[in-house]
């Protein structure tokens, strides 16, 4: 097999200062596609992260794309398989497609149904699942269940007719964990909570008004705005059947904690949350969480880490139904050139935010 050199610019041996080689002895995942290397001794080229037995630099050369290297007489590594899509594209797509396995089956697959499809063990699908949507199978279920359980009572004629069609093989099944799929009983949120009971503060930050609302399970509403009023009726409209009721002076040390946070991001907030989204706004609000104070991430950064490339204006949409200012912290999330988008509270909000917390 013929080892030519390419002589074209994109390739060449190498030298001490090349970044590209110091990628390929870090083994770096994150260079991977933007270059290949191949070795004139074996006449195969690899990926920067391939694990084989790292080559002498006199005997490496970088080429910019698979067709060049190939061009010049190299054959694609049998380890890291550089002819394949990316490792991390091929486990995206394995989970990719057990979600939608789950969300098409009329009863939850089961960890060994959904390993055998991914031709995985089981342990292993359940840790990559995990990693990649930052849920388990089975809290992934749940939540898509949920989801179609919340539609089909609100277009079912009877609250037995939707939790069959909703996927419950039987109802018992379904009211015992209809507090964690609704938060309250069926028929409430059939009448848009009625019977809720939420209790709700108003305090003063540096950032105006704010209102924090908790149900029996957890803080349920962090808003901040211009005025009081307005805030409330936005608690009244997203709780039009609930039974609003003012805080006490305990529910009071709930808001001076949440307060605390906004004048000091940094300090946390180590409070229960009672969030109720769709599995794909928990895998985004997770993300947001895991952004440390004084940092910042984009659209885009945030839709590839929680394994959703594409999926840059849904991110944009999670954090703007992001119901917990500050708990959850979307305002840390830019644009890609890293200037301020919208933000739910105000973008002046969102830059002071960000000042104080780099400071």
């Amino acid at each position: 097999m013929s080892t030519a050199v390419n002589t074209s610019p994109t390739s060449g041996p190498i030298s001490g200062s090349d970044p590209r080689w110091a990628a390929v002895l870090a083994r770096d995942p994150h260079a991977d596609g933007t270059f290949y290397y191949a070795v004139r001794t074996t006449g195969v080229y690899c990926r920067p992260s391939c694990a084989s037995r790292r080559a002498k630099p006199e005997h490496v050369l970088f080429f910019g794309t698979r067709a060049a290297a190939e061009q010049s007489g190299f054959r694609p590594c049998l380890r890291c398989k550089p002819d394949q899509p990316p490792l991390a594209a091929q486990r995206a797509e394995k989970v990719a497609a057990a979600c939608r396995q789950i969300e098409a089956a009329e009863r939850p697959p089961s960890l060994a149904e959904l390993a055998h499809a991914a031709k995985l063990s089981p342990f292993h699908f359940h840790r990559l699942f995990r990693a990649i949507t930052g849920l388990t199978p089975k809290a992934y279920a749940a939540a898509h269940r949920a989801k179609r359980v919340r539609t089909e009572l609100q277009r079912s004629a009877t609250v037995t007719a939707a939790i069959f069609d909703s996927g419950f093989e039987s109802g018992g099944r379904f009211y015992a964990s209809s507090s964690q799929v609704l938060g309250m009983r069926p028929s409430d949120y059939r009448a848009g909570g009625r019977g809720t009971q939420i209790r709700f503060a108003i305090g003063q930050c540096s950032l105006g008004a704010i209102l924090v609302a908790r149900t029996t399970k957890g803080i349920c509403a962090i808003l901040l705005g211009d005025d009081a009023d307005s805030l409330v009726r936005e608690l009244q409209d997203r709780f039009a059947q609930a039974k609003l009721i003012g805080g006490d002076a305990e529910f009071e040390q709930w808001v001076a904690k949440v307060v605390g946070m906004v004048e000091q991001p940094a300090v946390g907030l180590d409070l229960p949350l009672d969030v109720r989204g769709t599995a794909f706004q928990m895998r985004v609000w997770q993300a947001l969480m895991q952004i440390p104070s004084g940092s910042t991430a984009s659209y885009t950064e945030i839709a590839r880490r929680i394994g959703a490339p594409k999926s840059a204006r849904a991110v944009a949409q999670a954090c703007a139904a992001n119901p917990l200012a500050i708990a959850i912290p979307c305002h840390r999330v830019v644009r890609t050139d890293g200037a301020l988008s919208g933000y739910r509270w105000g973008v002046a909000r969102k830059r002071a935010l960000l000042d104080r917390e780099a400071g």
